[in-house]
């Protein structure tokens, strides 16, 4: 299932354009009733399409996105943690397992889930661990993790006890794995993504910055834009075929992202 349905991208959207509901309505030429129909979860195509534009929304993949799910082929050297989150919800951590180099990135939420999925996997050491940005949901286990390798990266501008800071453009090499961090802020303040290049095929984390068919919550305009910018700069400019492992919900590629998601596809 995807992290976001049609109404969270919706209301994502608005809020960050700041637009009123009644203003959307004014300019798509619908009724309030409609829009607010659509974002109670009554999706209508016709709706949707009027309203695309008026969010700077692809008209075609906000119309199809009840129907989306990515298609492509996993890695055998990357696996999902799939880690519960609250009562219903989820939150990833990514194993990478490449000749002898075992990496995660981020680490769940409360301070064990992600180490007894990790035993689950026989993922006992770790060489490397790389934290995405701070929020609780991706450094919660961070504590029980760190008994586990020797090497843990963060963002610099939020600095964690026994992190090393990485700036953007800040290059690692882990075993035959050159990881390249890059700025991923909007969702959150000095997120980071990583571009991992040694595997099959090219492979870049995002944690919350971007979804399948969606991207991560903006707290006003600017950081909405500011999340954009970024996430045009330092992904949508990577092969079609990159593997792209978000924070929550299914991984994707970034073809399928241009062709799918409301916010970037034409």
């Amino acid at each position: 299932m995807l992290e976001d349905d049609f109404t969270y991208v919706v209301r994502k959207a608005l809020k960050g354009l700041a637009l009123t509901p009644g203003e959307a309505s004014l300019r798509a030429g619908i009724s309030e009733a409609d829009l607010a129909a659509l974002v109670s979860g009554k999706f209508s195509e016709p709706v949707a399409r009027k309203l695309a534009p008026v969010l700077k929304l692809g008209a075609e993949a906000l119309a199809k996105l009840p129907d989306y799910a990515p298609k492509l082929e996993h890695l055998h050297t990357v696996r999902r943690i799939d880690i519960p989150f609250g009562n219903e919800g989820q939150v990833n951590a990514w194993l990478i397992r490449e000749d002898d180099v075992t990496i995660l990135f981020d680490t769940g939420f409360s301070p064990d889930s992600c180490a007894r999925a990790l035993d689950a996997v026989q993922a006992f050491q770790l060489d490397a661990v790389f934290i995405t940005h701070s929020h609780r949901d991706h450094v919660g286990g961070l504590s029980e993790i760190q008994k586990r390798s020797p090497l843990v990266y963060g963002p610099a501008h939020d600095p964690m006890a026994g992190v090393k800071p990485l700036e953007p453009g800040d290059k690692t090499r882990i075993g035959s794995l050159s990881i390249v961090a890059f700025d991923l802020s909007g969702h959150c303040d000095g997120a980071l993504g990583y571009y991992i290049d040694g595997l099959t095929r090219p492979v870049c984390v995002v944690g919350d910055a971007l979804f399948a068919g969606s991207i991560g919550g903006c707290t006003d305009p600017d950081t909405y834009q500011t999340a954009l910018d970024n996430l045009h700069k330092g992904v949508f400019g990577l092969q079609d075929r990159t593997l792209i492992l978000p924070g929550h919900g299914p991984a994707t590629t970034l073809g399928e992202e241009k062709g799918s998601n409301p916010f970037f596809a034409k």
